[in-house]
């Protein structure tokens, strides 16, 4: 088994008309045992910036970390707020730093430019290669079957209702075919003015 999916998990990121939309589930196992229902793989960076982690579980709390400390210094030295294009950068540099010994995560990117609120969202592999697209990515142990989901609800300039209704289903249809992952999702809407955070109840077998 690999050490990706010793946890499980399933994280994605959908753009939509100047908003996009960030989805995982909730559930923590060590393999196929379930330990919590209520695991946090998306991480709130800033006002508009969201980072989800599929992975192992240890590796992605460490992570999150290093990285919040890197954020804080770069809005401390610089004074402004960092653009989700330069976060991702620091996060590719940071994994490809490590690729001797590397992070066992799966970063998934997330948010809206500070200024132009332009959509952004991107994916990366272990040792930070970069895959930006205009659309969605899909990262975790379901990611063969939430690309198929994502690939047949996604439209272009979806309203935040739409996105949440798209990403929600994508979710959900994805990890109910995959034993590892699932027990409740989480749902990130962000948007220029505000962040809708929904949870959502699914069956728990």
């Amino acid at each position: 088994m690999s050490i990706f999916s010793y946890n499980g998990g399933l994280v994605i990121a959908m753009t939509g008309k100047n908003c996009v939309a960030i989805a995982a589930d909730r559930r923590l196992g060590v393999r196929a045992q379930t330990v919590a229902m209520d695991f946090q793989k998306i991480y709130e960076m800033g006002p508009r910036l969201f980072m989800g982690l599929p992975g192992l579980a240890t590796d992605a709390a460490t992570v999150s970390q290093k990285l919040k400390f890197r954020l804080n210094m770069y809005e401390l030295r610089e004074g402004r707020e960092m653009t989700p294009k330069t976060f991702a950068s620091v996060v590719s540099n940071m994994l490809y730093e490590q690729r001797f010994g590397p992070f066992f995560v799966e970063p998934v990117i997330a948010g809206l430019h500070p200024i132009t609120y332009e959509p952004y969202i991107s994916a990366m592999d272990v040792i930070g290669c970069i895959n930006m697209t205009e659309d969605f990515v899909v990262a975790g142990t379901a990611t063969e079957q939430a690309q198929g989901m994502c690939e047949a609800l996604w439209e272009p300039d979806m309203e935040p209702e739409d996105l949440f209704e798209k990403i929600s289903q994508a979710l959900v249809n994805a990890f109910d075919r995959d034993a590892i992952s699932g027990w409740g999702g989480i749902v990130h809407v962000i948007e220029k003015d505000k962040i809708t955070t929904k949870i959502l109840k699914t069956r728990m077998d």
